[in-house]
This record gives structure tokens, C-alpha cells and sequence, in this order.
């Protein structure tokens, strides 16, 4: 029995004899089934090829990920909090090395991701850190392929994670998708963690919103106002999406309502 893991978006299942026949997930719109069809792995072979890199994308935030890339390639982070560590959003492989990595850097203590294409092996996460508990947004409950007693469903408009450490519900990608707002960050300024609610571009003036990346679905001008008045209340100067090197450095907060202003000109 293993609980096989998609090779395109990363995402594990529970234990089955078989591979599943479908990934719900990259069968979405907003996703895609590679080339070569559906394809499965497991942890285990991940764990035979892949390593993950630890690096610090600043003080107090801890950036980790595997290479080679697997399945989307996102970056998980670790951010340093009083109340206990938070892991923001997942990737698919963990291994003793990762787990000695992070319990040196004090553990984890919660597990956050932003929506169903980062929800990989969460629950191996969880159980690697003592059952760890997970926080999704209740909209995405049916995305969860793997269920577990460790994750948890929150349903407000924003949630207090731990002191200085708030989710803040967007929508657009998905109903549930949701940003991480860490108020220490970038020297007391203030840091969005946005997965790809809010993705930074490669011109990293600029962020921007789509319901689906790969497909190149764009989303309306009533959700991007949204998700930018999600986030109003809250200030911050750096953003970080989900992948190494993407992020606004400074001035992200009128980098963001400057790229919705571009975006709806474009929509109009």
C-alpha cells in the first residue's frame, strides 16, 4: 500500500494498492495533466532523487526547497514565531535530513498553505512535526484528497495564527485561497506571504492575479479588487509568492494596488 503522490502537482492521496485513476486536481481548469498523461510517485522514490535546500530568505524566515524541482516547484517557508514556528504552504518530499534541519531550527508548530496545488504531502509534514496541526480555508475542504484528523478548517474573513501572524482570505485562485500576513517581517515593515494569490512577476515591480496560471485564465476585475481590499487593512512593505527570488523587495503594498490599476486598464 502507498499513498502515491501526482507527479504534476504534487499532491498526495491516501493509501491505496493501486494509483489512483484521476488527480481531481490537475483534471481542474486551473491546472492541466502533463503531456504524457496521468502519472504517479511515491514519497520513497521521491526521497531516492530529491533532496531539500534550507536557506534563509531573511532573518526569521527560513526558505525550503527540493531539487531537483518536483511537480510545480514551490517554496515552502518557516517562519520564527514566539508561540512556535509556522510552516507556510507544503511541498511533496520530506526526509530525515529536512526534519533534523527544522527541528535545529526550533520545529514546527502549525502548518498553513493557501490553496489545493500546495497541498502536497501535508499530512506527512504533520506527522514528521508531532501531528502538527494544519489550517485551510473551509471553501477548499473539497479539494483535500488525503483527510486527516490533523487538519483544521477556519471560515472567517481573516484568522490570528499565532501573535503577529494573520490569514487573510483573498479568493480569486480559488475561494479559499488565502495570504499569510507576518507583521515582524522585513525589520518590523511588515511581509505578505502570498502563495500565488498575489504573484509577484518576473518584472518584480509588479505583482499580478489569475485564476489559472498555466492555462493562462484570467480572473475579473470584481475578484482582483477583492483581493486587494483583502489585504488593505494590513501593512506590509515586502511580498513573497511561491517560488525562490519572487518577491517585492520594498514598497509592495503600492506595488500591489499599482498593478491592480494595470491589470483592470488591461481587462477594459
Amino acid at each position: 500500500m502507498n499513498n502515491y503522490i501526482c507527479v504534476t502537482c504534487g499532491v498526495q492521496y491516501p493509501e491505496s494498492i493501486e494509483p489512483p485513476e484521476h488527480c481531481p486536481i490537475c483534471e481542474d481548469s486551473r491546472q492541466y495533466i502533463g503531456l504524457d498523461g496521468q502519472k504517479w510517485t511515491t514519497l520513497t522514490e521521491l526521497q531516492a532523487e530529491h533532496k531539500n535546500i534550507v536557506e534563509e530568505d531573511e532573518p526569521g524566515l527560513m526558505g525550503i526547497t527540493t531539487e531537483p524541482t518536483v511537480a510545480i516547484g514551490q517554496r515552502a517557508r518557516l517562519i520564527a514565531s514566539p508561540g512556535g514556528n509556522v510552516l507556510w504552504e507544503c511541498i511533496s518530499l520530506v526526509d530525515d535530513a529536512t526534519v533534523e534541519a527544522i527541528r535545529r531550527l526550533g520545529g514546527i508548530s502549525a502548518i498553513a498553505i493557501s490553496h489545493p496545488h500546495f497541498y502536497s504531502s501535508m499530512v506527512e509534514w504533520s506527522r514528521a512535526f508531532d501531528n502538527a496541526p494544519i489550517y485551510l480555508h473551509e471553501s477548499n475542504r473539497p479539494w483535500v484528497m488525503r483527510p486527516d484528523p490533523a487538519i483544521n478548517f477556519w471560515s472567517s474573513e481573516q484568522y490570528r495564527l499565532a501573535e503577529g501572524l494573520t490569514l487573510v482570505l483573498c479568493g480569486g485562485h480559488f475561494p479559499g485561497s488565502s495570504v499569510l500576513h507576518w507583521a515582524c517581517g522585513a525589520e518590523g515593515r511588515g511581509v505578505l506571504l502570498t502563495g500565488d494569490t498575489i504573484q509577484v512577476v518576473p518584472d518584480r515591480r509588479y505583482v499580478s492575479f489569475m485564476y489559472s496560471y498555466p492555462n493562462l485564465i484570467p480572473l475579473n476585475a470584481k475578484a482582483v479588487r477583492h483581493i486587494v481590499d483583502a489585504v488593505e487593512p494590513f501593512e506590509y512593505d515586502r511580498v513573497y509568492s511561491s517560488w525562490k527570488d519572487r518577491l517585492v523587495k520594498t514598497n509592495a503594498k503600492t506595488s500591489v494596488q499599482r498593478s491592480m490599476e494595470r491589470y483592470l486598464q488591461a481587462l477594459e
